[in-house]
């Protein structure tokens, strides 16, 4: 089977993309494993060339429609995975680039599975930034009304809903997985709103100063970067029939304060003779209101229900990342 994986050059792109070699099959159109052939990436910039015969890499911009049908074809494209977005804060920023990322090229990868033979099956990943305003609740569920407070949510519930009609015409198999602020990504700092939930963590156990630009209190839900991979992969292997007409599911996470991250630093790097870095006030009156119009807690029961995982617990996921990303020498 092929696999078309869009920002397959991003982090949790590169990350699924791995994860599916070393599976090395999925379940098919007749409902049965077949092995994976091909695992086509498509992302604007890969930073490393791929090792395995089986990866092939395609740069491209997703808001290219001819770019987009090429990388997907015409044949059966069994498994679909559209990652590629621009960020929240580069949306606020960039309205019309948003537009043209985030919404068109989304249009352009369901347009392409469309015409693809075989009726293949879509992950969408998705965002909780779908949530906002007054109709957000504690916690968020599958049933809170998405009214988002920015331009990021906005087009992911765009993308959402054309995931459902898509689906309830038969034009693909569609599921959508509502992502939690994923943690820890490694690298610098990006223009992510939430770039900090992982900067709170990642910067103090390098030993070097996270500037955090929201208040100490600030909830938030995350999860771990190990469990949106199996999440997404389980998402595609639930049988159709287990769907109902809403193809959203947002995933379980813990609700998470800098507060708390701090104390949780300050174990870990205890345990692992780590001297950790500060976490200081840098405060940013815009960060802090685009933040402030996310949910502060979800909850993940109907994914839950399909067999979706629960995140580890919180000093799980930076055990996690220190196993596979390092940490500074003692």
């Amino acid at each position: 089977m092929k696999i078309i994986i869009t920002g397959g050059g991003g982090f949790l792109g590169s990350q699924l993309g791995q994860k599916l070699l070393q599976r090395g099959e999925l379940t098919g159109p007749s409902g049965a494993p077949e092995k994976i052939r091909q695992i086509v990436l498509l992302d604007a910039v890969f930073h490393r060339p791929a090792t395995d015969a089986r990866v092939r890499q395609i740069s491209g911009d997703i808001s290219d429609r001819s770019t987009v049908f090429a990388a997907i074809g015409g044949e059966a494209a069994t498994a679909i995975f559209h990652l590629a977005s621009m960020v929240s804060g580069e949306c606020e920023e960039r309205f019309d680039d948003a537009l043209r990322v985030n919404l068109d090229g989304g249009r352009n990868v369901f347009e392409a599975a469309r015409a693809a033979a075989g009726r293949p099956r879509v992950i969408f990943a998705s965002s909780i930034a779908g949530y906002g305003g007054a109709a957000m609740q504690d916690p968020n569920t599958d049933r809170t009304k998405l009214t988002p407070q920015t331009t990021y949510g906005m087009t992911k519930a765009i993308c959402e809903l054309l995931v459902n009609d898509h689906s309830r015409k038969g034009h693909f198999d569609g599921r959508t997985a509502r992502l939690p602020t994923v943690i820890i990504r490694p690298g610098q700092p990006n223009a992510a709103a939430s770039s900090w939930a992982s900067g709170m963590f990642r910067e103090p156990l390098k030993g070097v100063a996270c500037a955090l630009p929201v208040h100490r209190d600030q909830c938030h839900p995350m999860t771990g970067y190990r469990t949106v991979i199996d999440s997404l992969i389980a998402l595609h292997e639930v049988p159709e029939s287990q769907l109902g007409d809403d193809r959203s599911y947002v995933l379980p996470a813990h609700r998470v304060t800098p507060n708390l991250a701090e104390a949780l630093v300050r174990e870990v790097a205890a345990e692992r003779g780590i001297t950790p870095g500060p976490i200081s006030e840098a405060f940013d009156a815009r960060i802090q209101g685009i933040v402030s119009n996310w949910p502060v807690s979800v909850d993940g029961a109907r994914a839950t229900a399909l067999g979706l995982p629960s995140p580890p617990p919180l000093k799980i996921i930076v055990e996690q990342y220190l196993e596979d990303f390092g940490q500074p020498a003692r």
